[in-house]
């Protein structure tokens, strides 16, 4: 596989062989980014867990100290007094029905988080087929289906993400901008990583954290050490 230039630039920033601790970590990615735009400084985790196994199944949400660095555009499933607080709280969409068909028929996905309240879940199962593969359909675990649908939409308005155990066994997650600095990219990758160690399973055995590594958008993975977290 050929590189560019810029990316061979990034491989000589850093020590390929070296497991990083933290903060000498978040350092040695920040000098990786050579791309012209504010590059999206990315988590990928490699848990012991075998995600076949519903009782290893690893998932959650945590709000980002120092949030994302990207405007998310929140839609919200709901009725009545509870459309009306979402639509106070900063949602960019409210409705039930009417957004439904919008989604069935034109093809609509102008937004990147889907919030619903309980009692809306059955209109909502009626496009799970078609949320539920691009990761948006609403779910309790990640608090996207509450009746505290203002808390909800501050949380994500506020950096929460949501994450995810993938087929392979790893969990993939944007922590903030090359643009935060480090001090700010540290704090968002330890809050994430308490999040994990929390969200342990039960049913998990031997070395949890398995690997860890950061990247920029358009650079290379660097190593770190997964047990300092």
């Amino acid at each position: 596989m050929k590189h560019g230039k810029k990316y061979l630039e990034s491989l000589k920033a850093y020590d390929r062989t070296k497991l990083y601790d933290p903060a000498e970590g978040i350092n040695a990615v920040l000098a990786t980014h050579k791309a012209k735009f504010d590059e999206t400084v990315e988590v990928h985790v490699r848990l012991g867990v075998d995600p076949r196994h519903a009782d290893q199944q690893v998932r959650g949400a945590v709000v980002l100290p120092n949030g994302t660095g990207k405007k998310v555009r929140v839609l919200v499933f709901a009725k009545g007094d509870k459309a009306r607080e979402a639509q106070e709280a900063g949602a960019d969409f409210v409705g039930d029905d009417d957004l439904v068909k919008k989604i069935q028929t034109e093809n609509w996905f102008g937004f990147d988080v889907c919030i619903a309240t309980p009692d809306m879940m059955g209109t909502v199962g009626r496009i799970g087929r078609t949320l539920g593969p691009k990761g948006l359909m609403p779910n309790p675990k990640s608090g996207t289906v509450t009746f505290d649908v203002a808390k909800a939409v501050a949380d994500v308005k506020a950096g929460k993400v949501e994450y995810r155990v993938d087929k392979t066994s790893i969990v993939h997650c944007p922590i903030g901008k090359t643009s935060f600095g480090p001090e700010k990219l540290l704090e968002n990758l330890t809050t994430l990583m308490d999040a994990l160690n929390k969200a342990k399973p039960a049913a998990a055995k031997g070395t949890y954290i398995k690997s860890l590594v950061v990247a920029t958008t358009m650079g290379p993975g660097v190593k770190f050490n997964g047990l300092k977290f």
